[in-house]
């Protein structure tokens, strides 16, 4: 049977630096069996085998913006690959500044990678989504985002799956296996005695494509619920609690009824809250007032994988 599992594991869900028992913002999104890396903060290498995720597996790296705690472990990460052996080719889409960073760096440590680094560039983005990424998994689209530097958020939208067969129904009807791959691309079946066996009926629906949608280190905007509406879920920073206002206004931060009204405008399916401030040890506070504004959100809890 055709499948559309999309699920989001979070290795670090704290802002600005490690703290609490939390890491700095990264996580995986798991389209079936692809893996997508979304930011990588440090000690990302770390949590991945923590949680006994194949590092290797990984194809594509987004990195919404360069302040350090979203990409500091890129490096290391790239480094570790290749010292374990990779050879096939990574995508890593993000400010064109990083290109330089990252080479700047393996230059300096004479170091080189036996794998190739792909590029693609987040600095065409405006407000309206700009594709920046496709594969028969997925289609990542990209806003803008207001922080202290460029930023960017990501829409990741599933690839509808073509019909499965139906083994059951075909059965029925006495289909050969040298007649299965037809039926598979869609063609109607017709047996011995010219009867028509239309194609829906040997086959079965895929599951609907899913939506996920992050959104970290930004002012809350109109222009997100427009972008993000109706996603399946949103992940959106929420550094501080609402008696924050100021605090997340000068920083360039949302706080959790910022991000819970976001959601609710957007009509979103579940809203994730994330990249708290070291403030805050106990979260329950966070995820009481995000609930007060929309019910259906939850905290982002490193380790935890959240079906999409």
């Amino acid at each position: 049977m055709s499948q559309n599992k999309l699920s989001v594991t979070i290795l670090g869900s704290s802002a600005a630096l490690p703290a609490n028992h939390r890491n700095p913002t990264s996580q995986l999104l798991k389209s079936d069996q692809s893996y997508y890396l979304i930011d990588c903060g440090e000690g990302t290498q770390s949590q991945l085998r923590r949680f006994h995720l194949k590092m290797q597996r990984i194809k594509v790296v987004f990195i919404s913006h360069l302040h350090g705690d979203h990409y500091f472990g890129l490096l290391g990460m790239l480094n570790s690959m290749h010292l374990l052996g990779r050879t096939a080719s990574i995508h890593i889409v993000c400010p064109s500044d990083l290109k330089e960073i990252i080479e700047v760096q393996l230059q300096a440590g004479g170091g080189r990678m036996q794998f190739q680094i792909e590029y693609s560039f987040t600095d065409r983005v405006n407000d309206d989504r700009t594709l920046v990424y496709e594969d028969d998994q997925l289609q990542v689209d990209a806003f803008r985002l207001k922080h202290r530097i460029p930023c960017t958020g990501f829409v990741f939208n599933q690839k509808e799956k073509p019909r499965s067969y139906n083994a059951a129904e075909g059965a029925k009807h006495n289909i050969s296996i040298k007649d299965i791959p037809n039926i598979k691309l869609g063609q109607d079946y017709v047996n011995a005695d010219g009867l028509v066996i239309p194609n829906k009926q040997l086959t079965l629906e895929p599951p609907s494509p899913k939506s996920y949608a992050f959104c970290t280190d930004t002012l809350p905007l109109d222009n997100t619920v427009e972008q993000v509406k109706g996603v399946d879920c949103l992940y959106h920073e929420s550094t501080f609690s609402q008696v924050e206002t100021k605090r997340a206004l000068a920083t360039y931060h949302s706080t959790t009824i910022e991000a819970a009204q976001i959601a609710k405008k957007a009509g979103v399916g579940k809203l994730v809250l994330g990249h708290y401030s070291a403030r805050y040890g106990d979260l329950s506070i966070l995820l009481d007032e995000a609930k007060s504004v929309f019910d259906k959100s939850i905290l982002a809890i490193e380790g935890e994988e959240i079906n999409i």
